[in-house]
């Protein structure tokens, strides 16, 4: 596959995630940033590839082989982001568009050999889960900190949001993966949150709490 098709399906398979339907070449293009019709052309030549299911007008979804190709792109760009994390000191806010780059490498080996130095990681820096060689995915019990109620306490396991301002954002409040968030109060009228990290106290808007995961702990 060209790197253009890899980032198709790569595409098409977080849009699968997070919508119940058949993906719409709109949906594509607006993530993607391209026309309508350049989608077109693109889901035509991953149809003849067997790679989704595509009919005009109808959306299209991954076949098996394009789902295990997809996952297979996910778990190198994840595998990626915790070398750089890791092993390279990287904040995590700089690693995705330098994963880019690195998922669209061939060698099968050299990526199964990475996972097994970094031990097999189950979840990137960003507490995505990382898909293993076989595609099977470990995935956790979670949900958003904006679901908790007055007095809950959660464990940050993930971000919504990975863009680089959300993630130096986090990085000022002390909030990182691990980190023990405890509601203080939730305020009715814009349903901000004060919240308590370690021992700083602060409040943060519902946009912020809707973008963070936890796993409640009590």
């Amino acid at each position: 596959m060209t790197f253009s098709e890899e980032n198709y399906l790569k595409t098409i398979y977080h849009l699968t995630n997070l919508l119940d339907s058949e993906i719409s070449t709109n949906a594509i293009a607006e993530r993607m940033e391209t026309k309508a019709s350049s989608v077109t052309d693109m889901l035509k030549k991953l149809s003849e590839k067997d790679l989704v299911h595509y009919k005009k007008y109808q959306g299209v979804s991954l076949t098996d082989k394009g789902m295990h190709s997809a996952k297979m792109i996910v778990r190198k760009h994840r595998l990626w982001e915790v070398f750089l994390v890791d092993k390279l000191d990287f904040p995590w806010d700089e690693v995705h568009d330098i994963a880019e780059q690195l998922e669209h490498i061939k060698s099968e080996k050299l990526i199964n050999k990475l996972d097994e130095y970094l031990n097999f990681p189950t979840e990137d820096p960003h507490g995505d889960p990382i898909p293993n060689a076989n595609g099977q995915i470990v995935t956790i019990e979670k949900q958003l900190l904006s679901e908790l109620t007055e007095n809950q306490t959660g464990i940050c396991v993930g971000v919504k949001d990975t863009s680089s301002e959300f993630l130096k954002y986090l990085d000022k409040q002390g909030i990182a993966l691990g980190s023990k968030i405890e509601i203080l109060s939730k305020e009715s009228f814009d349903l901000s949150l004060k919240i308590k990290v370690e021992t700083k106290d602060f409040t943060i808007s519902n946009k912020i709490a809707a973008n963070l995961f936890v796993k409640k702990s009590k």
